[in-house]
């Protein structure tokens, strides 16, 4: 085959010639887009056709039964299942049961809430992963800390949370109270 012999169009643009598709609800065109979550398939008739499909197809897990766990709201087998945000357990007999096994919220030294008087302080985690403290009693308190609580009260203003900080020269105690924020001596 000569230089002149060449095809027209290399073998790339006639690998993107067969990945046309055609939207199922309307037959238009469908083209890769760009959104917040990443790349998705969508409808080139947009907005009159809303059609859109994840560029990856991920794989589905099936729910898998625990064998000897029971649901303590309706006594059937709890079972790992795959939702929007991850692997969970749950009961086996959903939706007439919606019982879901949340990881165990760890107490920080059963600390009442200085702010309600009536909850008690726990290690939560943010949608991000980071670790922090808040009043069980959410909503209706909203008192949170980003640093550990230590029962004790502030030489300066008497507030009854202390919050653990570890500096460069070592671990410090300061104040929970954000209008005080002293450090202990």
């Amino acid at each position: 085959m000569s230089k002149s012999d060449k095809p027209l169009f290399s073998h790339h643009e006639h690998a993107l010639e067969k990945a046309y598709e055609v939207c199922p609800e309307c037959g238009s065109e469908l083209s890769i887009k760009r959104g917040k979550s990443g790349p998705f398939w969508g409808c080139g008739n947009f907005p009159t056709c809303s059609y859109t499909r994840a560029t990856i197809e991920h794989e589905r897990v099936d729910d898998q039964e625990l064998p000897g766990s029971e649901c303590p709201l309706c006594s059937s087998v709890l079972a790992v299942k795959q939702g929007r945000y991850g692997m969970f357990i749950g009961c086996s007999n959903y939706p007439t049961c919606h019982h879901i096994e949340h990881e165990a919220q760890h107490e920080a030294t059963d600390i009442a809430c200085p702010s309600c008087k009536k909850g008690h302080i726990k290690e939560r985690q943010s949608r991000f992963g980071k670790t922090f403290y808040a009043c069980d009693a959410y909503p209706k308190c909203k008192f949170a800390v980003n640093h550990e609580p230590v029962q004790g009260n502030c030489q300066h203003c008497g507030f009854t949370l202390l919050l653990k900080r570890n500096m460069a020269s070592g671990e410090k105690l300061q104040c929970g109270s954000k209008k005080c924020s002293e450090f202990q001596k």
